[in-house]
């Protein structure tokens, strides 16, 4: 009988618990645009970092480990009825406190002191004058040059401040950018230090992290790999396991440490839904088989998943097919290999934070297959290592374990496949048209030696036909548009502004050489506000 989905084995959620990291640094989430950054800010100082809603319990934000704690900007104020407090205990405890913005203001209002709307707002660039010499600001100012720039983005400000605290820095509209208690190791800041824009923000937080909170940095690839490997080892004990491969940086690296902490207890289960680039099933089952040795069954289910598909717009509902048919596959591969509860796949922190809404009040982004997609009830216990992970740390876990770098350099390419870059039902005529389409971006993006600069660069196919003239006759035909983007970690994201002779030659070649094609447009769209791929 199929149990409850057991989310993350190995990730804290489900029957067997994660060892905490020795030092953390928790992160409670208001509601901020920017609250993963901070929480990859923390990481860069080899630190881990969590993030955690806002109205957490006191018992989960105050636990073993725990070296400092970070309240998040959002865009809530506090005199309104959508005013988010966290629970009032954890200030009563000794970890040090950094609030940022909106979290500066839940400091000062808790301690006693007034926040109202400020007279005028405060978005985009400003000074602050470091009021005095302070642990927080240390290497960001010497004591000839008392200024800095800082980022603001507030409309709301602090204009009393509590007894306990005393102001260390200020700006022309913010007497209060920037304050610390007296007798304790808690500190606020209006402006945001966490976006590049703040000269000095990445030494603020390091600041904060070395000096206020006395972290060692301990967090790195070497010690993330043993932590795993044993949490791994612990929780799948004799049994066999299962990794979902599919040939991209995530689930290699998942396969890879699975294959170093339980050895060929592990099968990588390799399905060719129909739903990939062209000639991408022979080189993935090539590259995990020869190059990386993994232990691989390779299953061909396309006709199943594109009958399945068959008629289906809504891009949510694609992505909930797609999910539950990847876990009937691998149910059925685990029932042939025999003696295996365990299910392994490359979950990332970004996929847990779109998917579902539980860090804060953000809303749900979109359902990415592997989370928000899967079903209810599953006979497999999920193994989810990389979880708490952004890409670019998956790539550097990669580095450690000895994947190749032409591996762990590959383009991200999303779960449901090629389903989500054709906007509209999938037909096997359409996946033929955007099959070519994309093979012509990714060549020309190659040849071009763009490859290390960019994020992603693929090619969309659109519910949309355009009339043009070819060979002096009229045509009404698909339009194709080309999504490249430069991105660190895929949170956000923008355009590559490339140049437009390589422009023109993807088009004309899209063009010329693909059947039904009359119209090639290029998006130059941001993430935010949208997001990386159409659907």
């Amino acid at each position: 009988m199929a149990r409850p989905v057991e989310r993350g084995v190995v990730t804290g959620r489900g029957s067997h618990q994660t060892q905490p990291a020795e030092e953390r640094i928790v992160v409670l989430d208001f509601g901020s645009q920017y609250t993963q950054l901070i929480a990859r800010r923390i990481r860069e100082w080899n630190v881990f970092s969590e993030i955690l809603p806002y109205n957490a319990s006191p018992e989960r934000v105050v636990s073993a480990g725990v070296k400092g704690i970070v309240l998040s900007g959002g865009p809530a104020n506090l005199s309104s009825e959508e005013a988010l407090v966290p629970d009032e205990r954890i200030f009563e405890s000794s970890i040090p406190i950094l609030g940022i913005c909106y979290g500066m203001q839940v400091l000062a209002s808790y301690f006693g002191g007034r926040v109202s709307r400020a007279s005028r707002r405060e978005y985009g660039g400003a000074q602050l004058e470091v009021l005095r010499d302070e642990a927080l600001f240390e290497g960001v100012v010497d004591g000839q040059a008392r200024v800095t720039s800082v980022w603001m983005s507030h409309g709301d400000r602090v204009e009393r401040l509590p007894a306990e605290f005393i102001s260390i820095g200020r700006t022309a509209n913010s007497p209060y950018a920037a304050i610390r208690s007296r007798s304790r190791p808690i500190f606020g800041v209006q402006f945001h230090p966490e976006v590049a824009h703040t000269v000095g923000g990445s030494k603020i937080i390091s600041n904060f992290l070395f000096k206020v909170c006395g972290c060692r940095g301990l967090w790195t690839p070497g010690s993330f790999i043993e932590q795993k490997l044993r949490e791994c080892r612990e929780a799948i004990g004799s049994s066999r396991a299962i990794c979902a491969v599919s040939g991209g940086v995530d689930s290699t690296v998942v396969a890879t440490l699975l294959a170093r902490a339980i050895g060929e207890r592990l099968v990588g289960v390799f399905v060719d839904n129909g739903l990939l680039r062209a000639g991408e099933a022979e080189a993935v089952v090539a590259m995990l088989r020869e190059r990386l040795g993994i232990n691989l069954l390779a299953i061909d289910a396309a006709d199943r998943f594109l009958k399945a598909l068959k008629g289906v717009s809504d891009p949510q509902k694609k992505r909930k097919i797609i999910g539950n048919l990847f876990i009937e596959e691998f149910e059925r591969a685990a029932s042939r290999i025999g003696d295996c509860e365990f299910l392994a796949q490359g979950t990332l922190y970004p996929d847990v934070i779109e998917s579902v809404s539980v860090k804060g009040p953000s809303a749900l982004i979109k359902g990415h297959h592997n989370v928000w997609g899967l079903p209810e009830r599953m006979n497999l216990k999920l193994v989810e290592p990389l979880r708490e992970l952004f890409k670019d740390e998956v790539r550097r876990i990669g580095k450690e374990l000895g994947i190749p770098q032409e591996i762990l350099g590959r383009q991200p390419f999303p779960g449901p496949g090629l389903a989500v870059r054709i906007v509209g039902p999938v037909t096997q005529e359409k996946l033929f048209v955007l099959r070519a389409a994309d093979a012509i971006v990714c060549e020309e993006v190659s040849k071009a030696g763009l490859e290390d600069r960019l994020w992603q660069w693929f090619a969309v196919l659109l519910p949309v036909k355009s009339v043009g003239v070819m060979g002096d006759e009229r045509t009404y035909e698909n339009v194709v548009a080309v999504r490249i983007v430069e991105s660190q970690d895929a949170m956000t994201a923008d355009w590559a502004r490339l140049p437009h002779d390589l422009l023109a030659r993807i088009s004309r070649r899209i063009i010329n050489e693909v059947a039904g094609v009359n119209r090639v447009v290029y998006d130059i769209s941001s993430k935010p506000p949208s997001t990386i791929e159409w659907e």
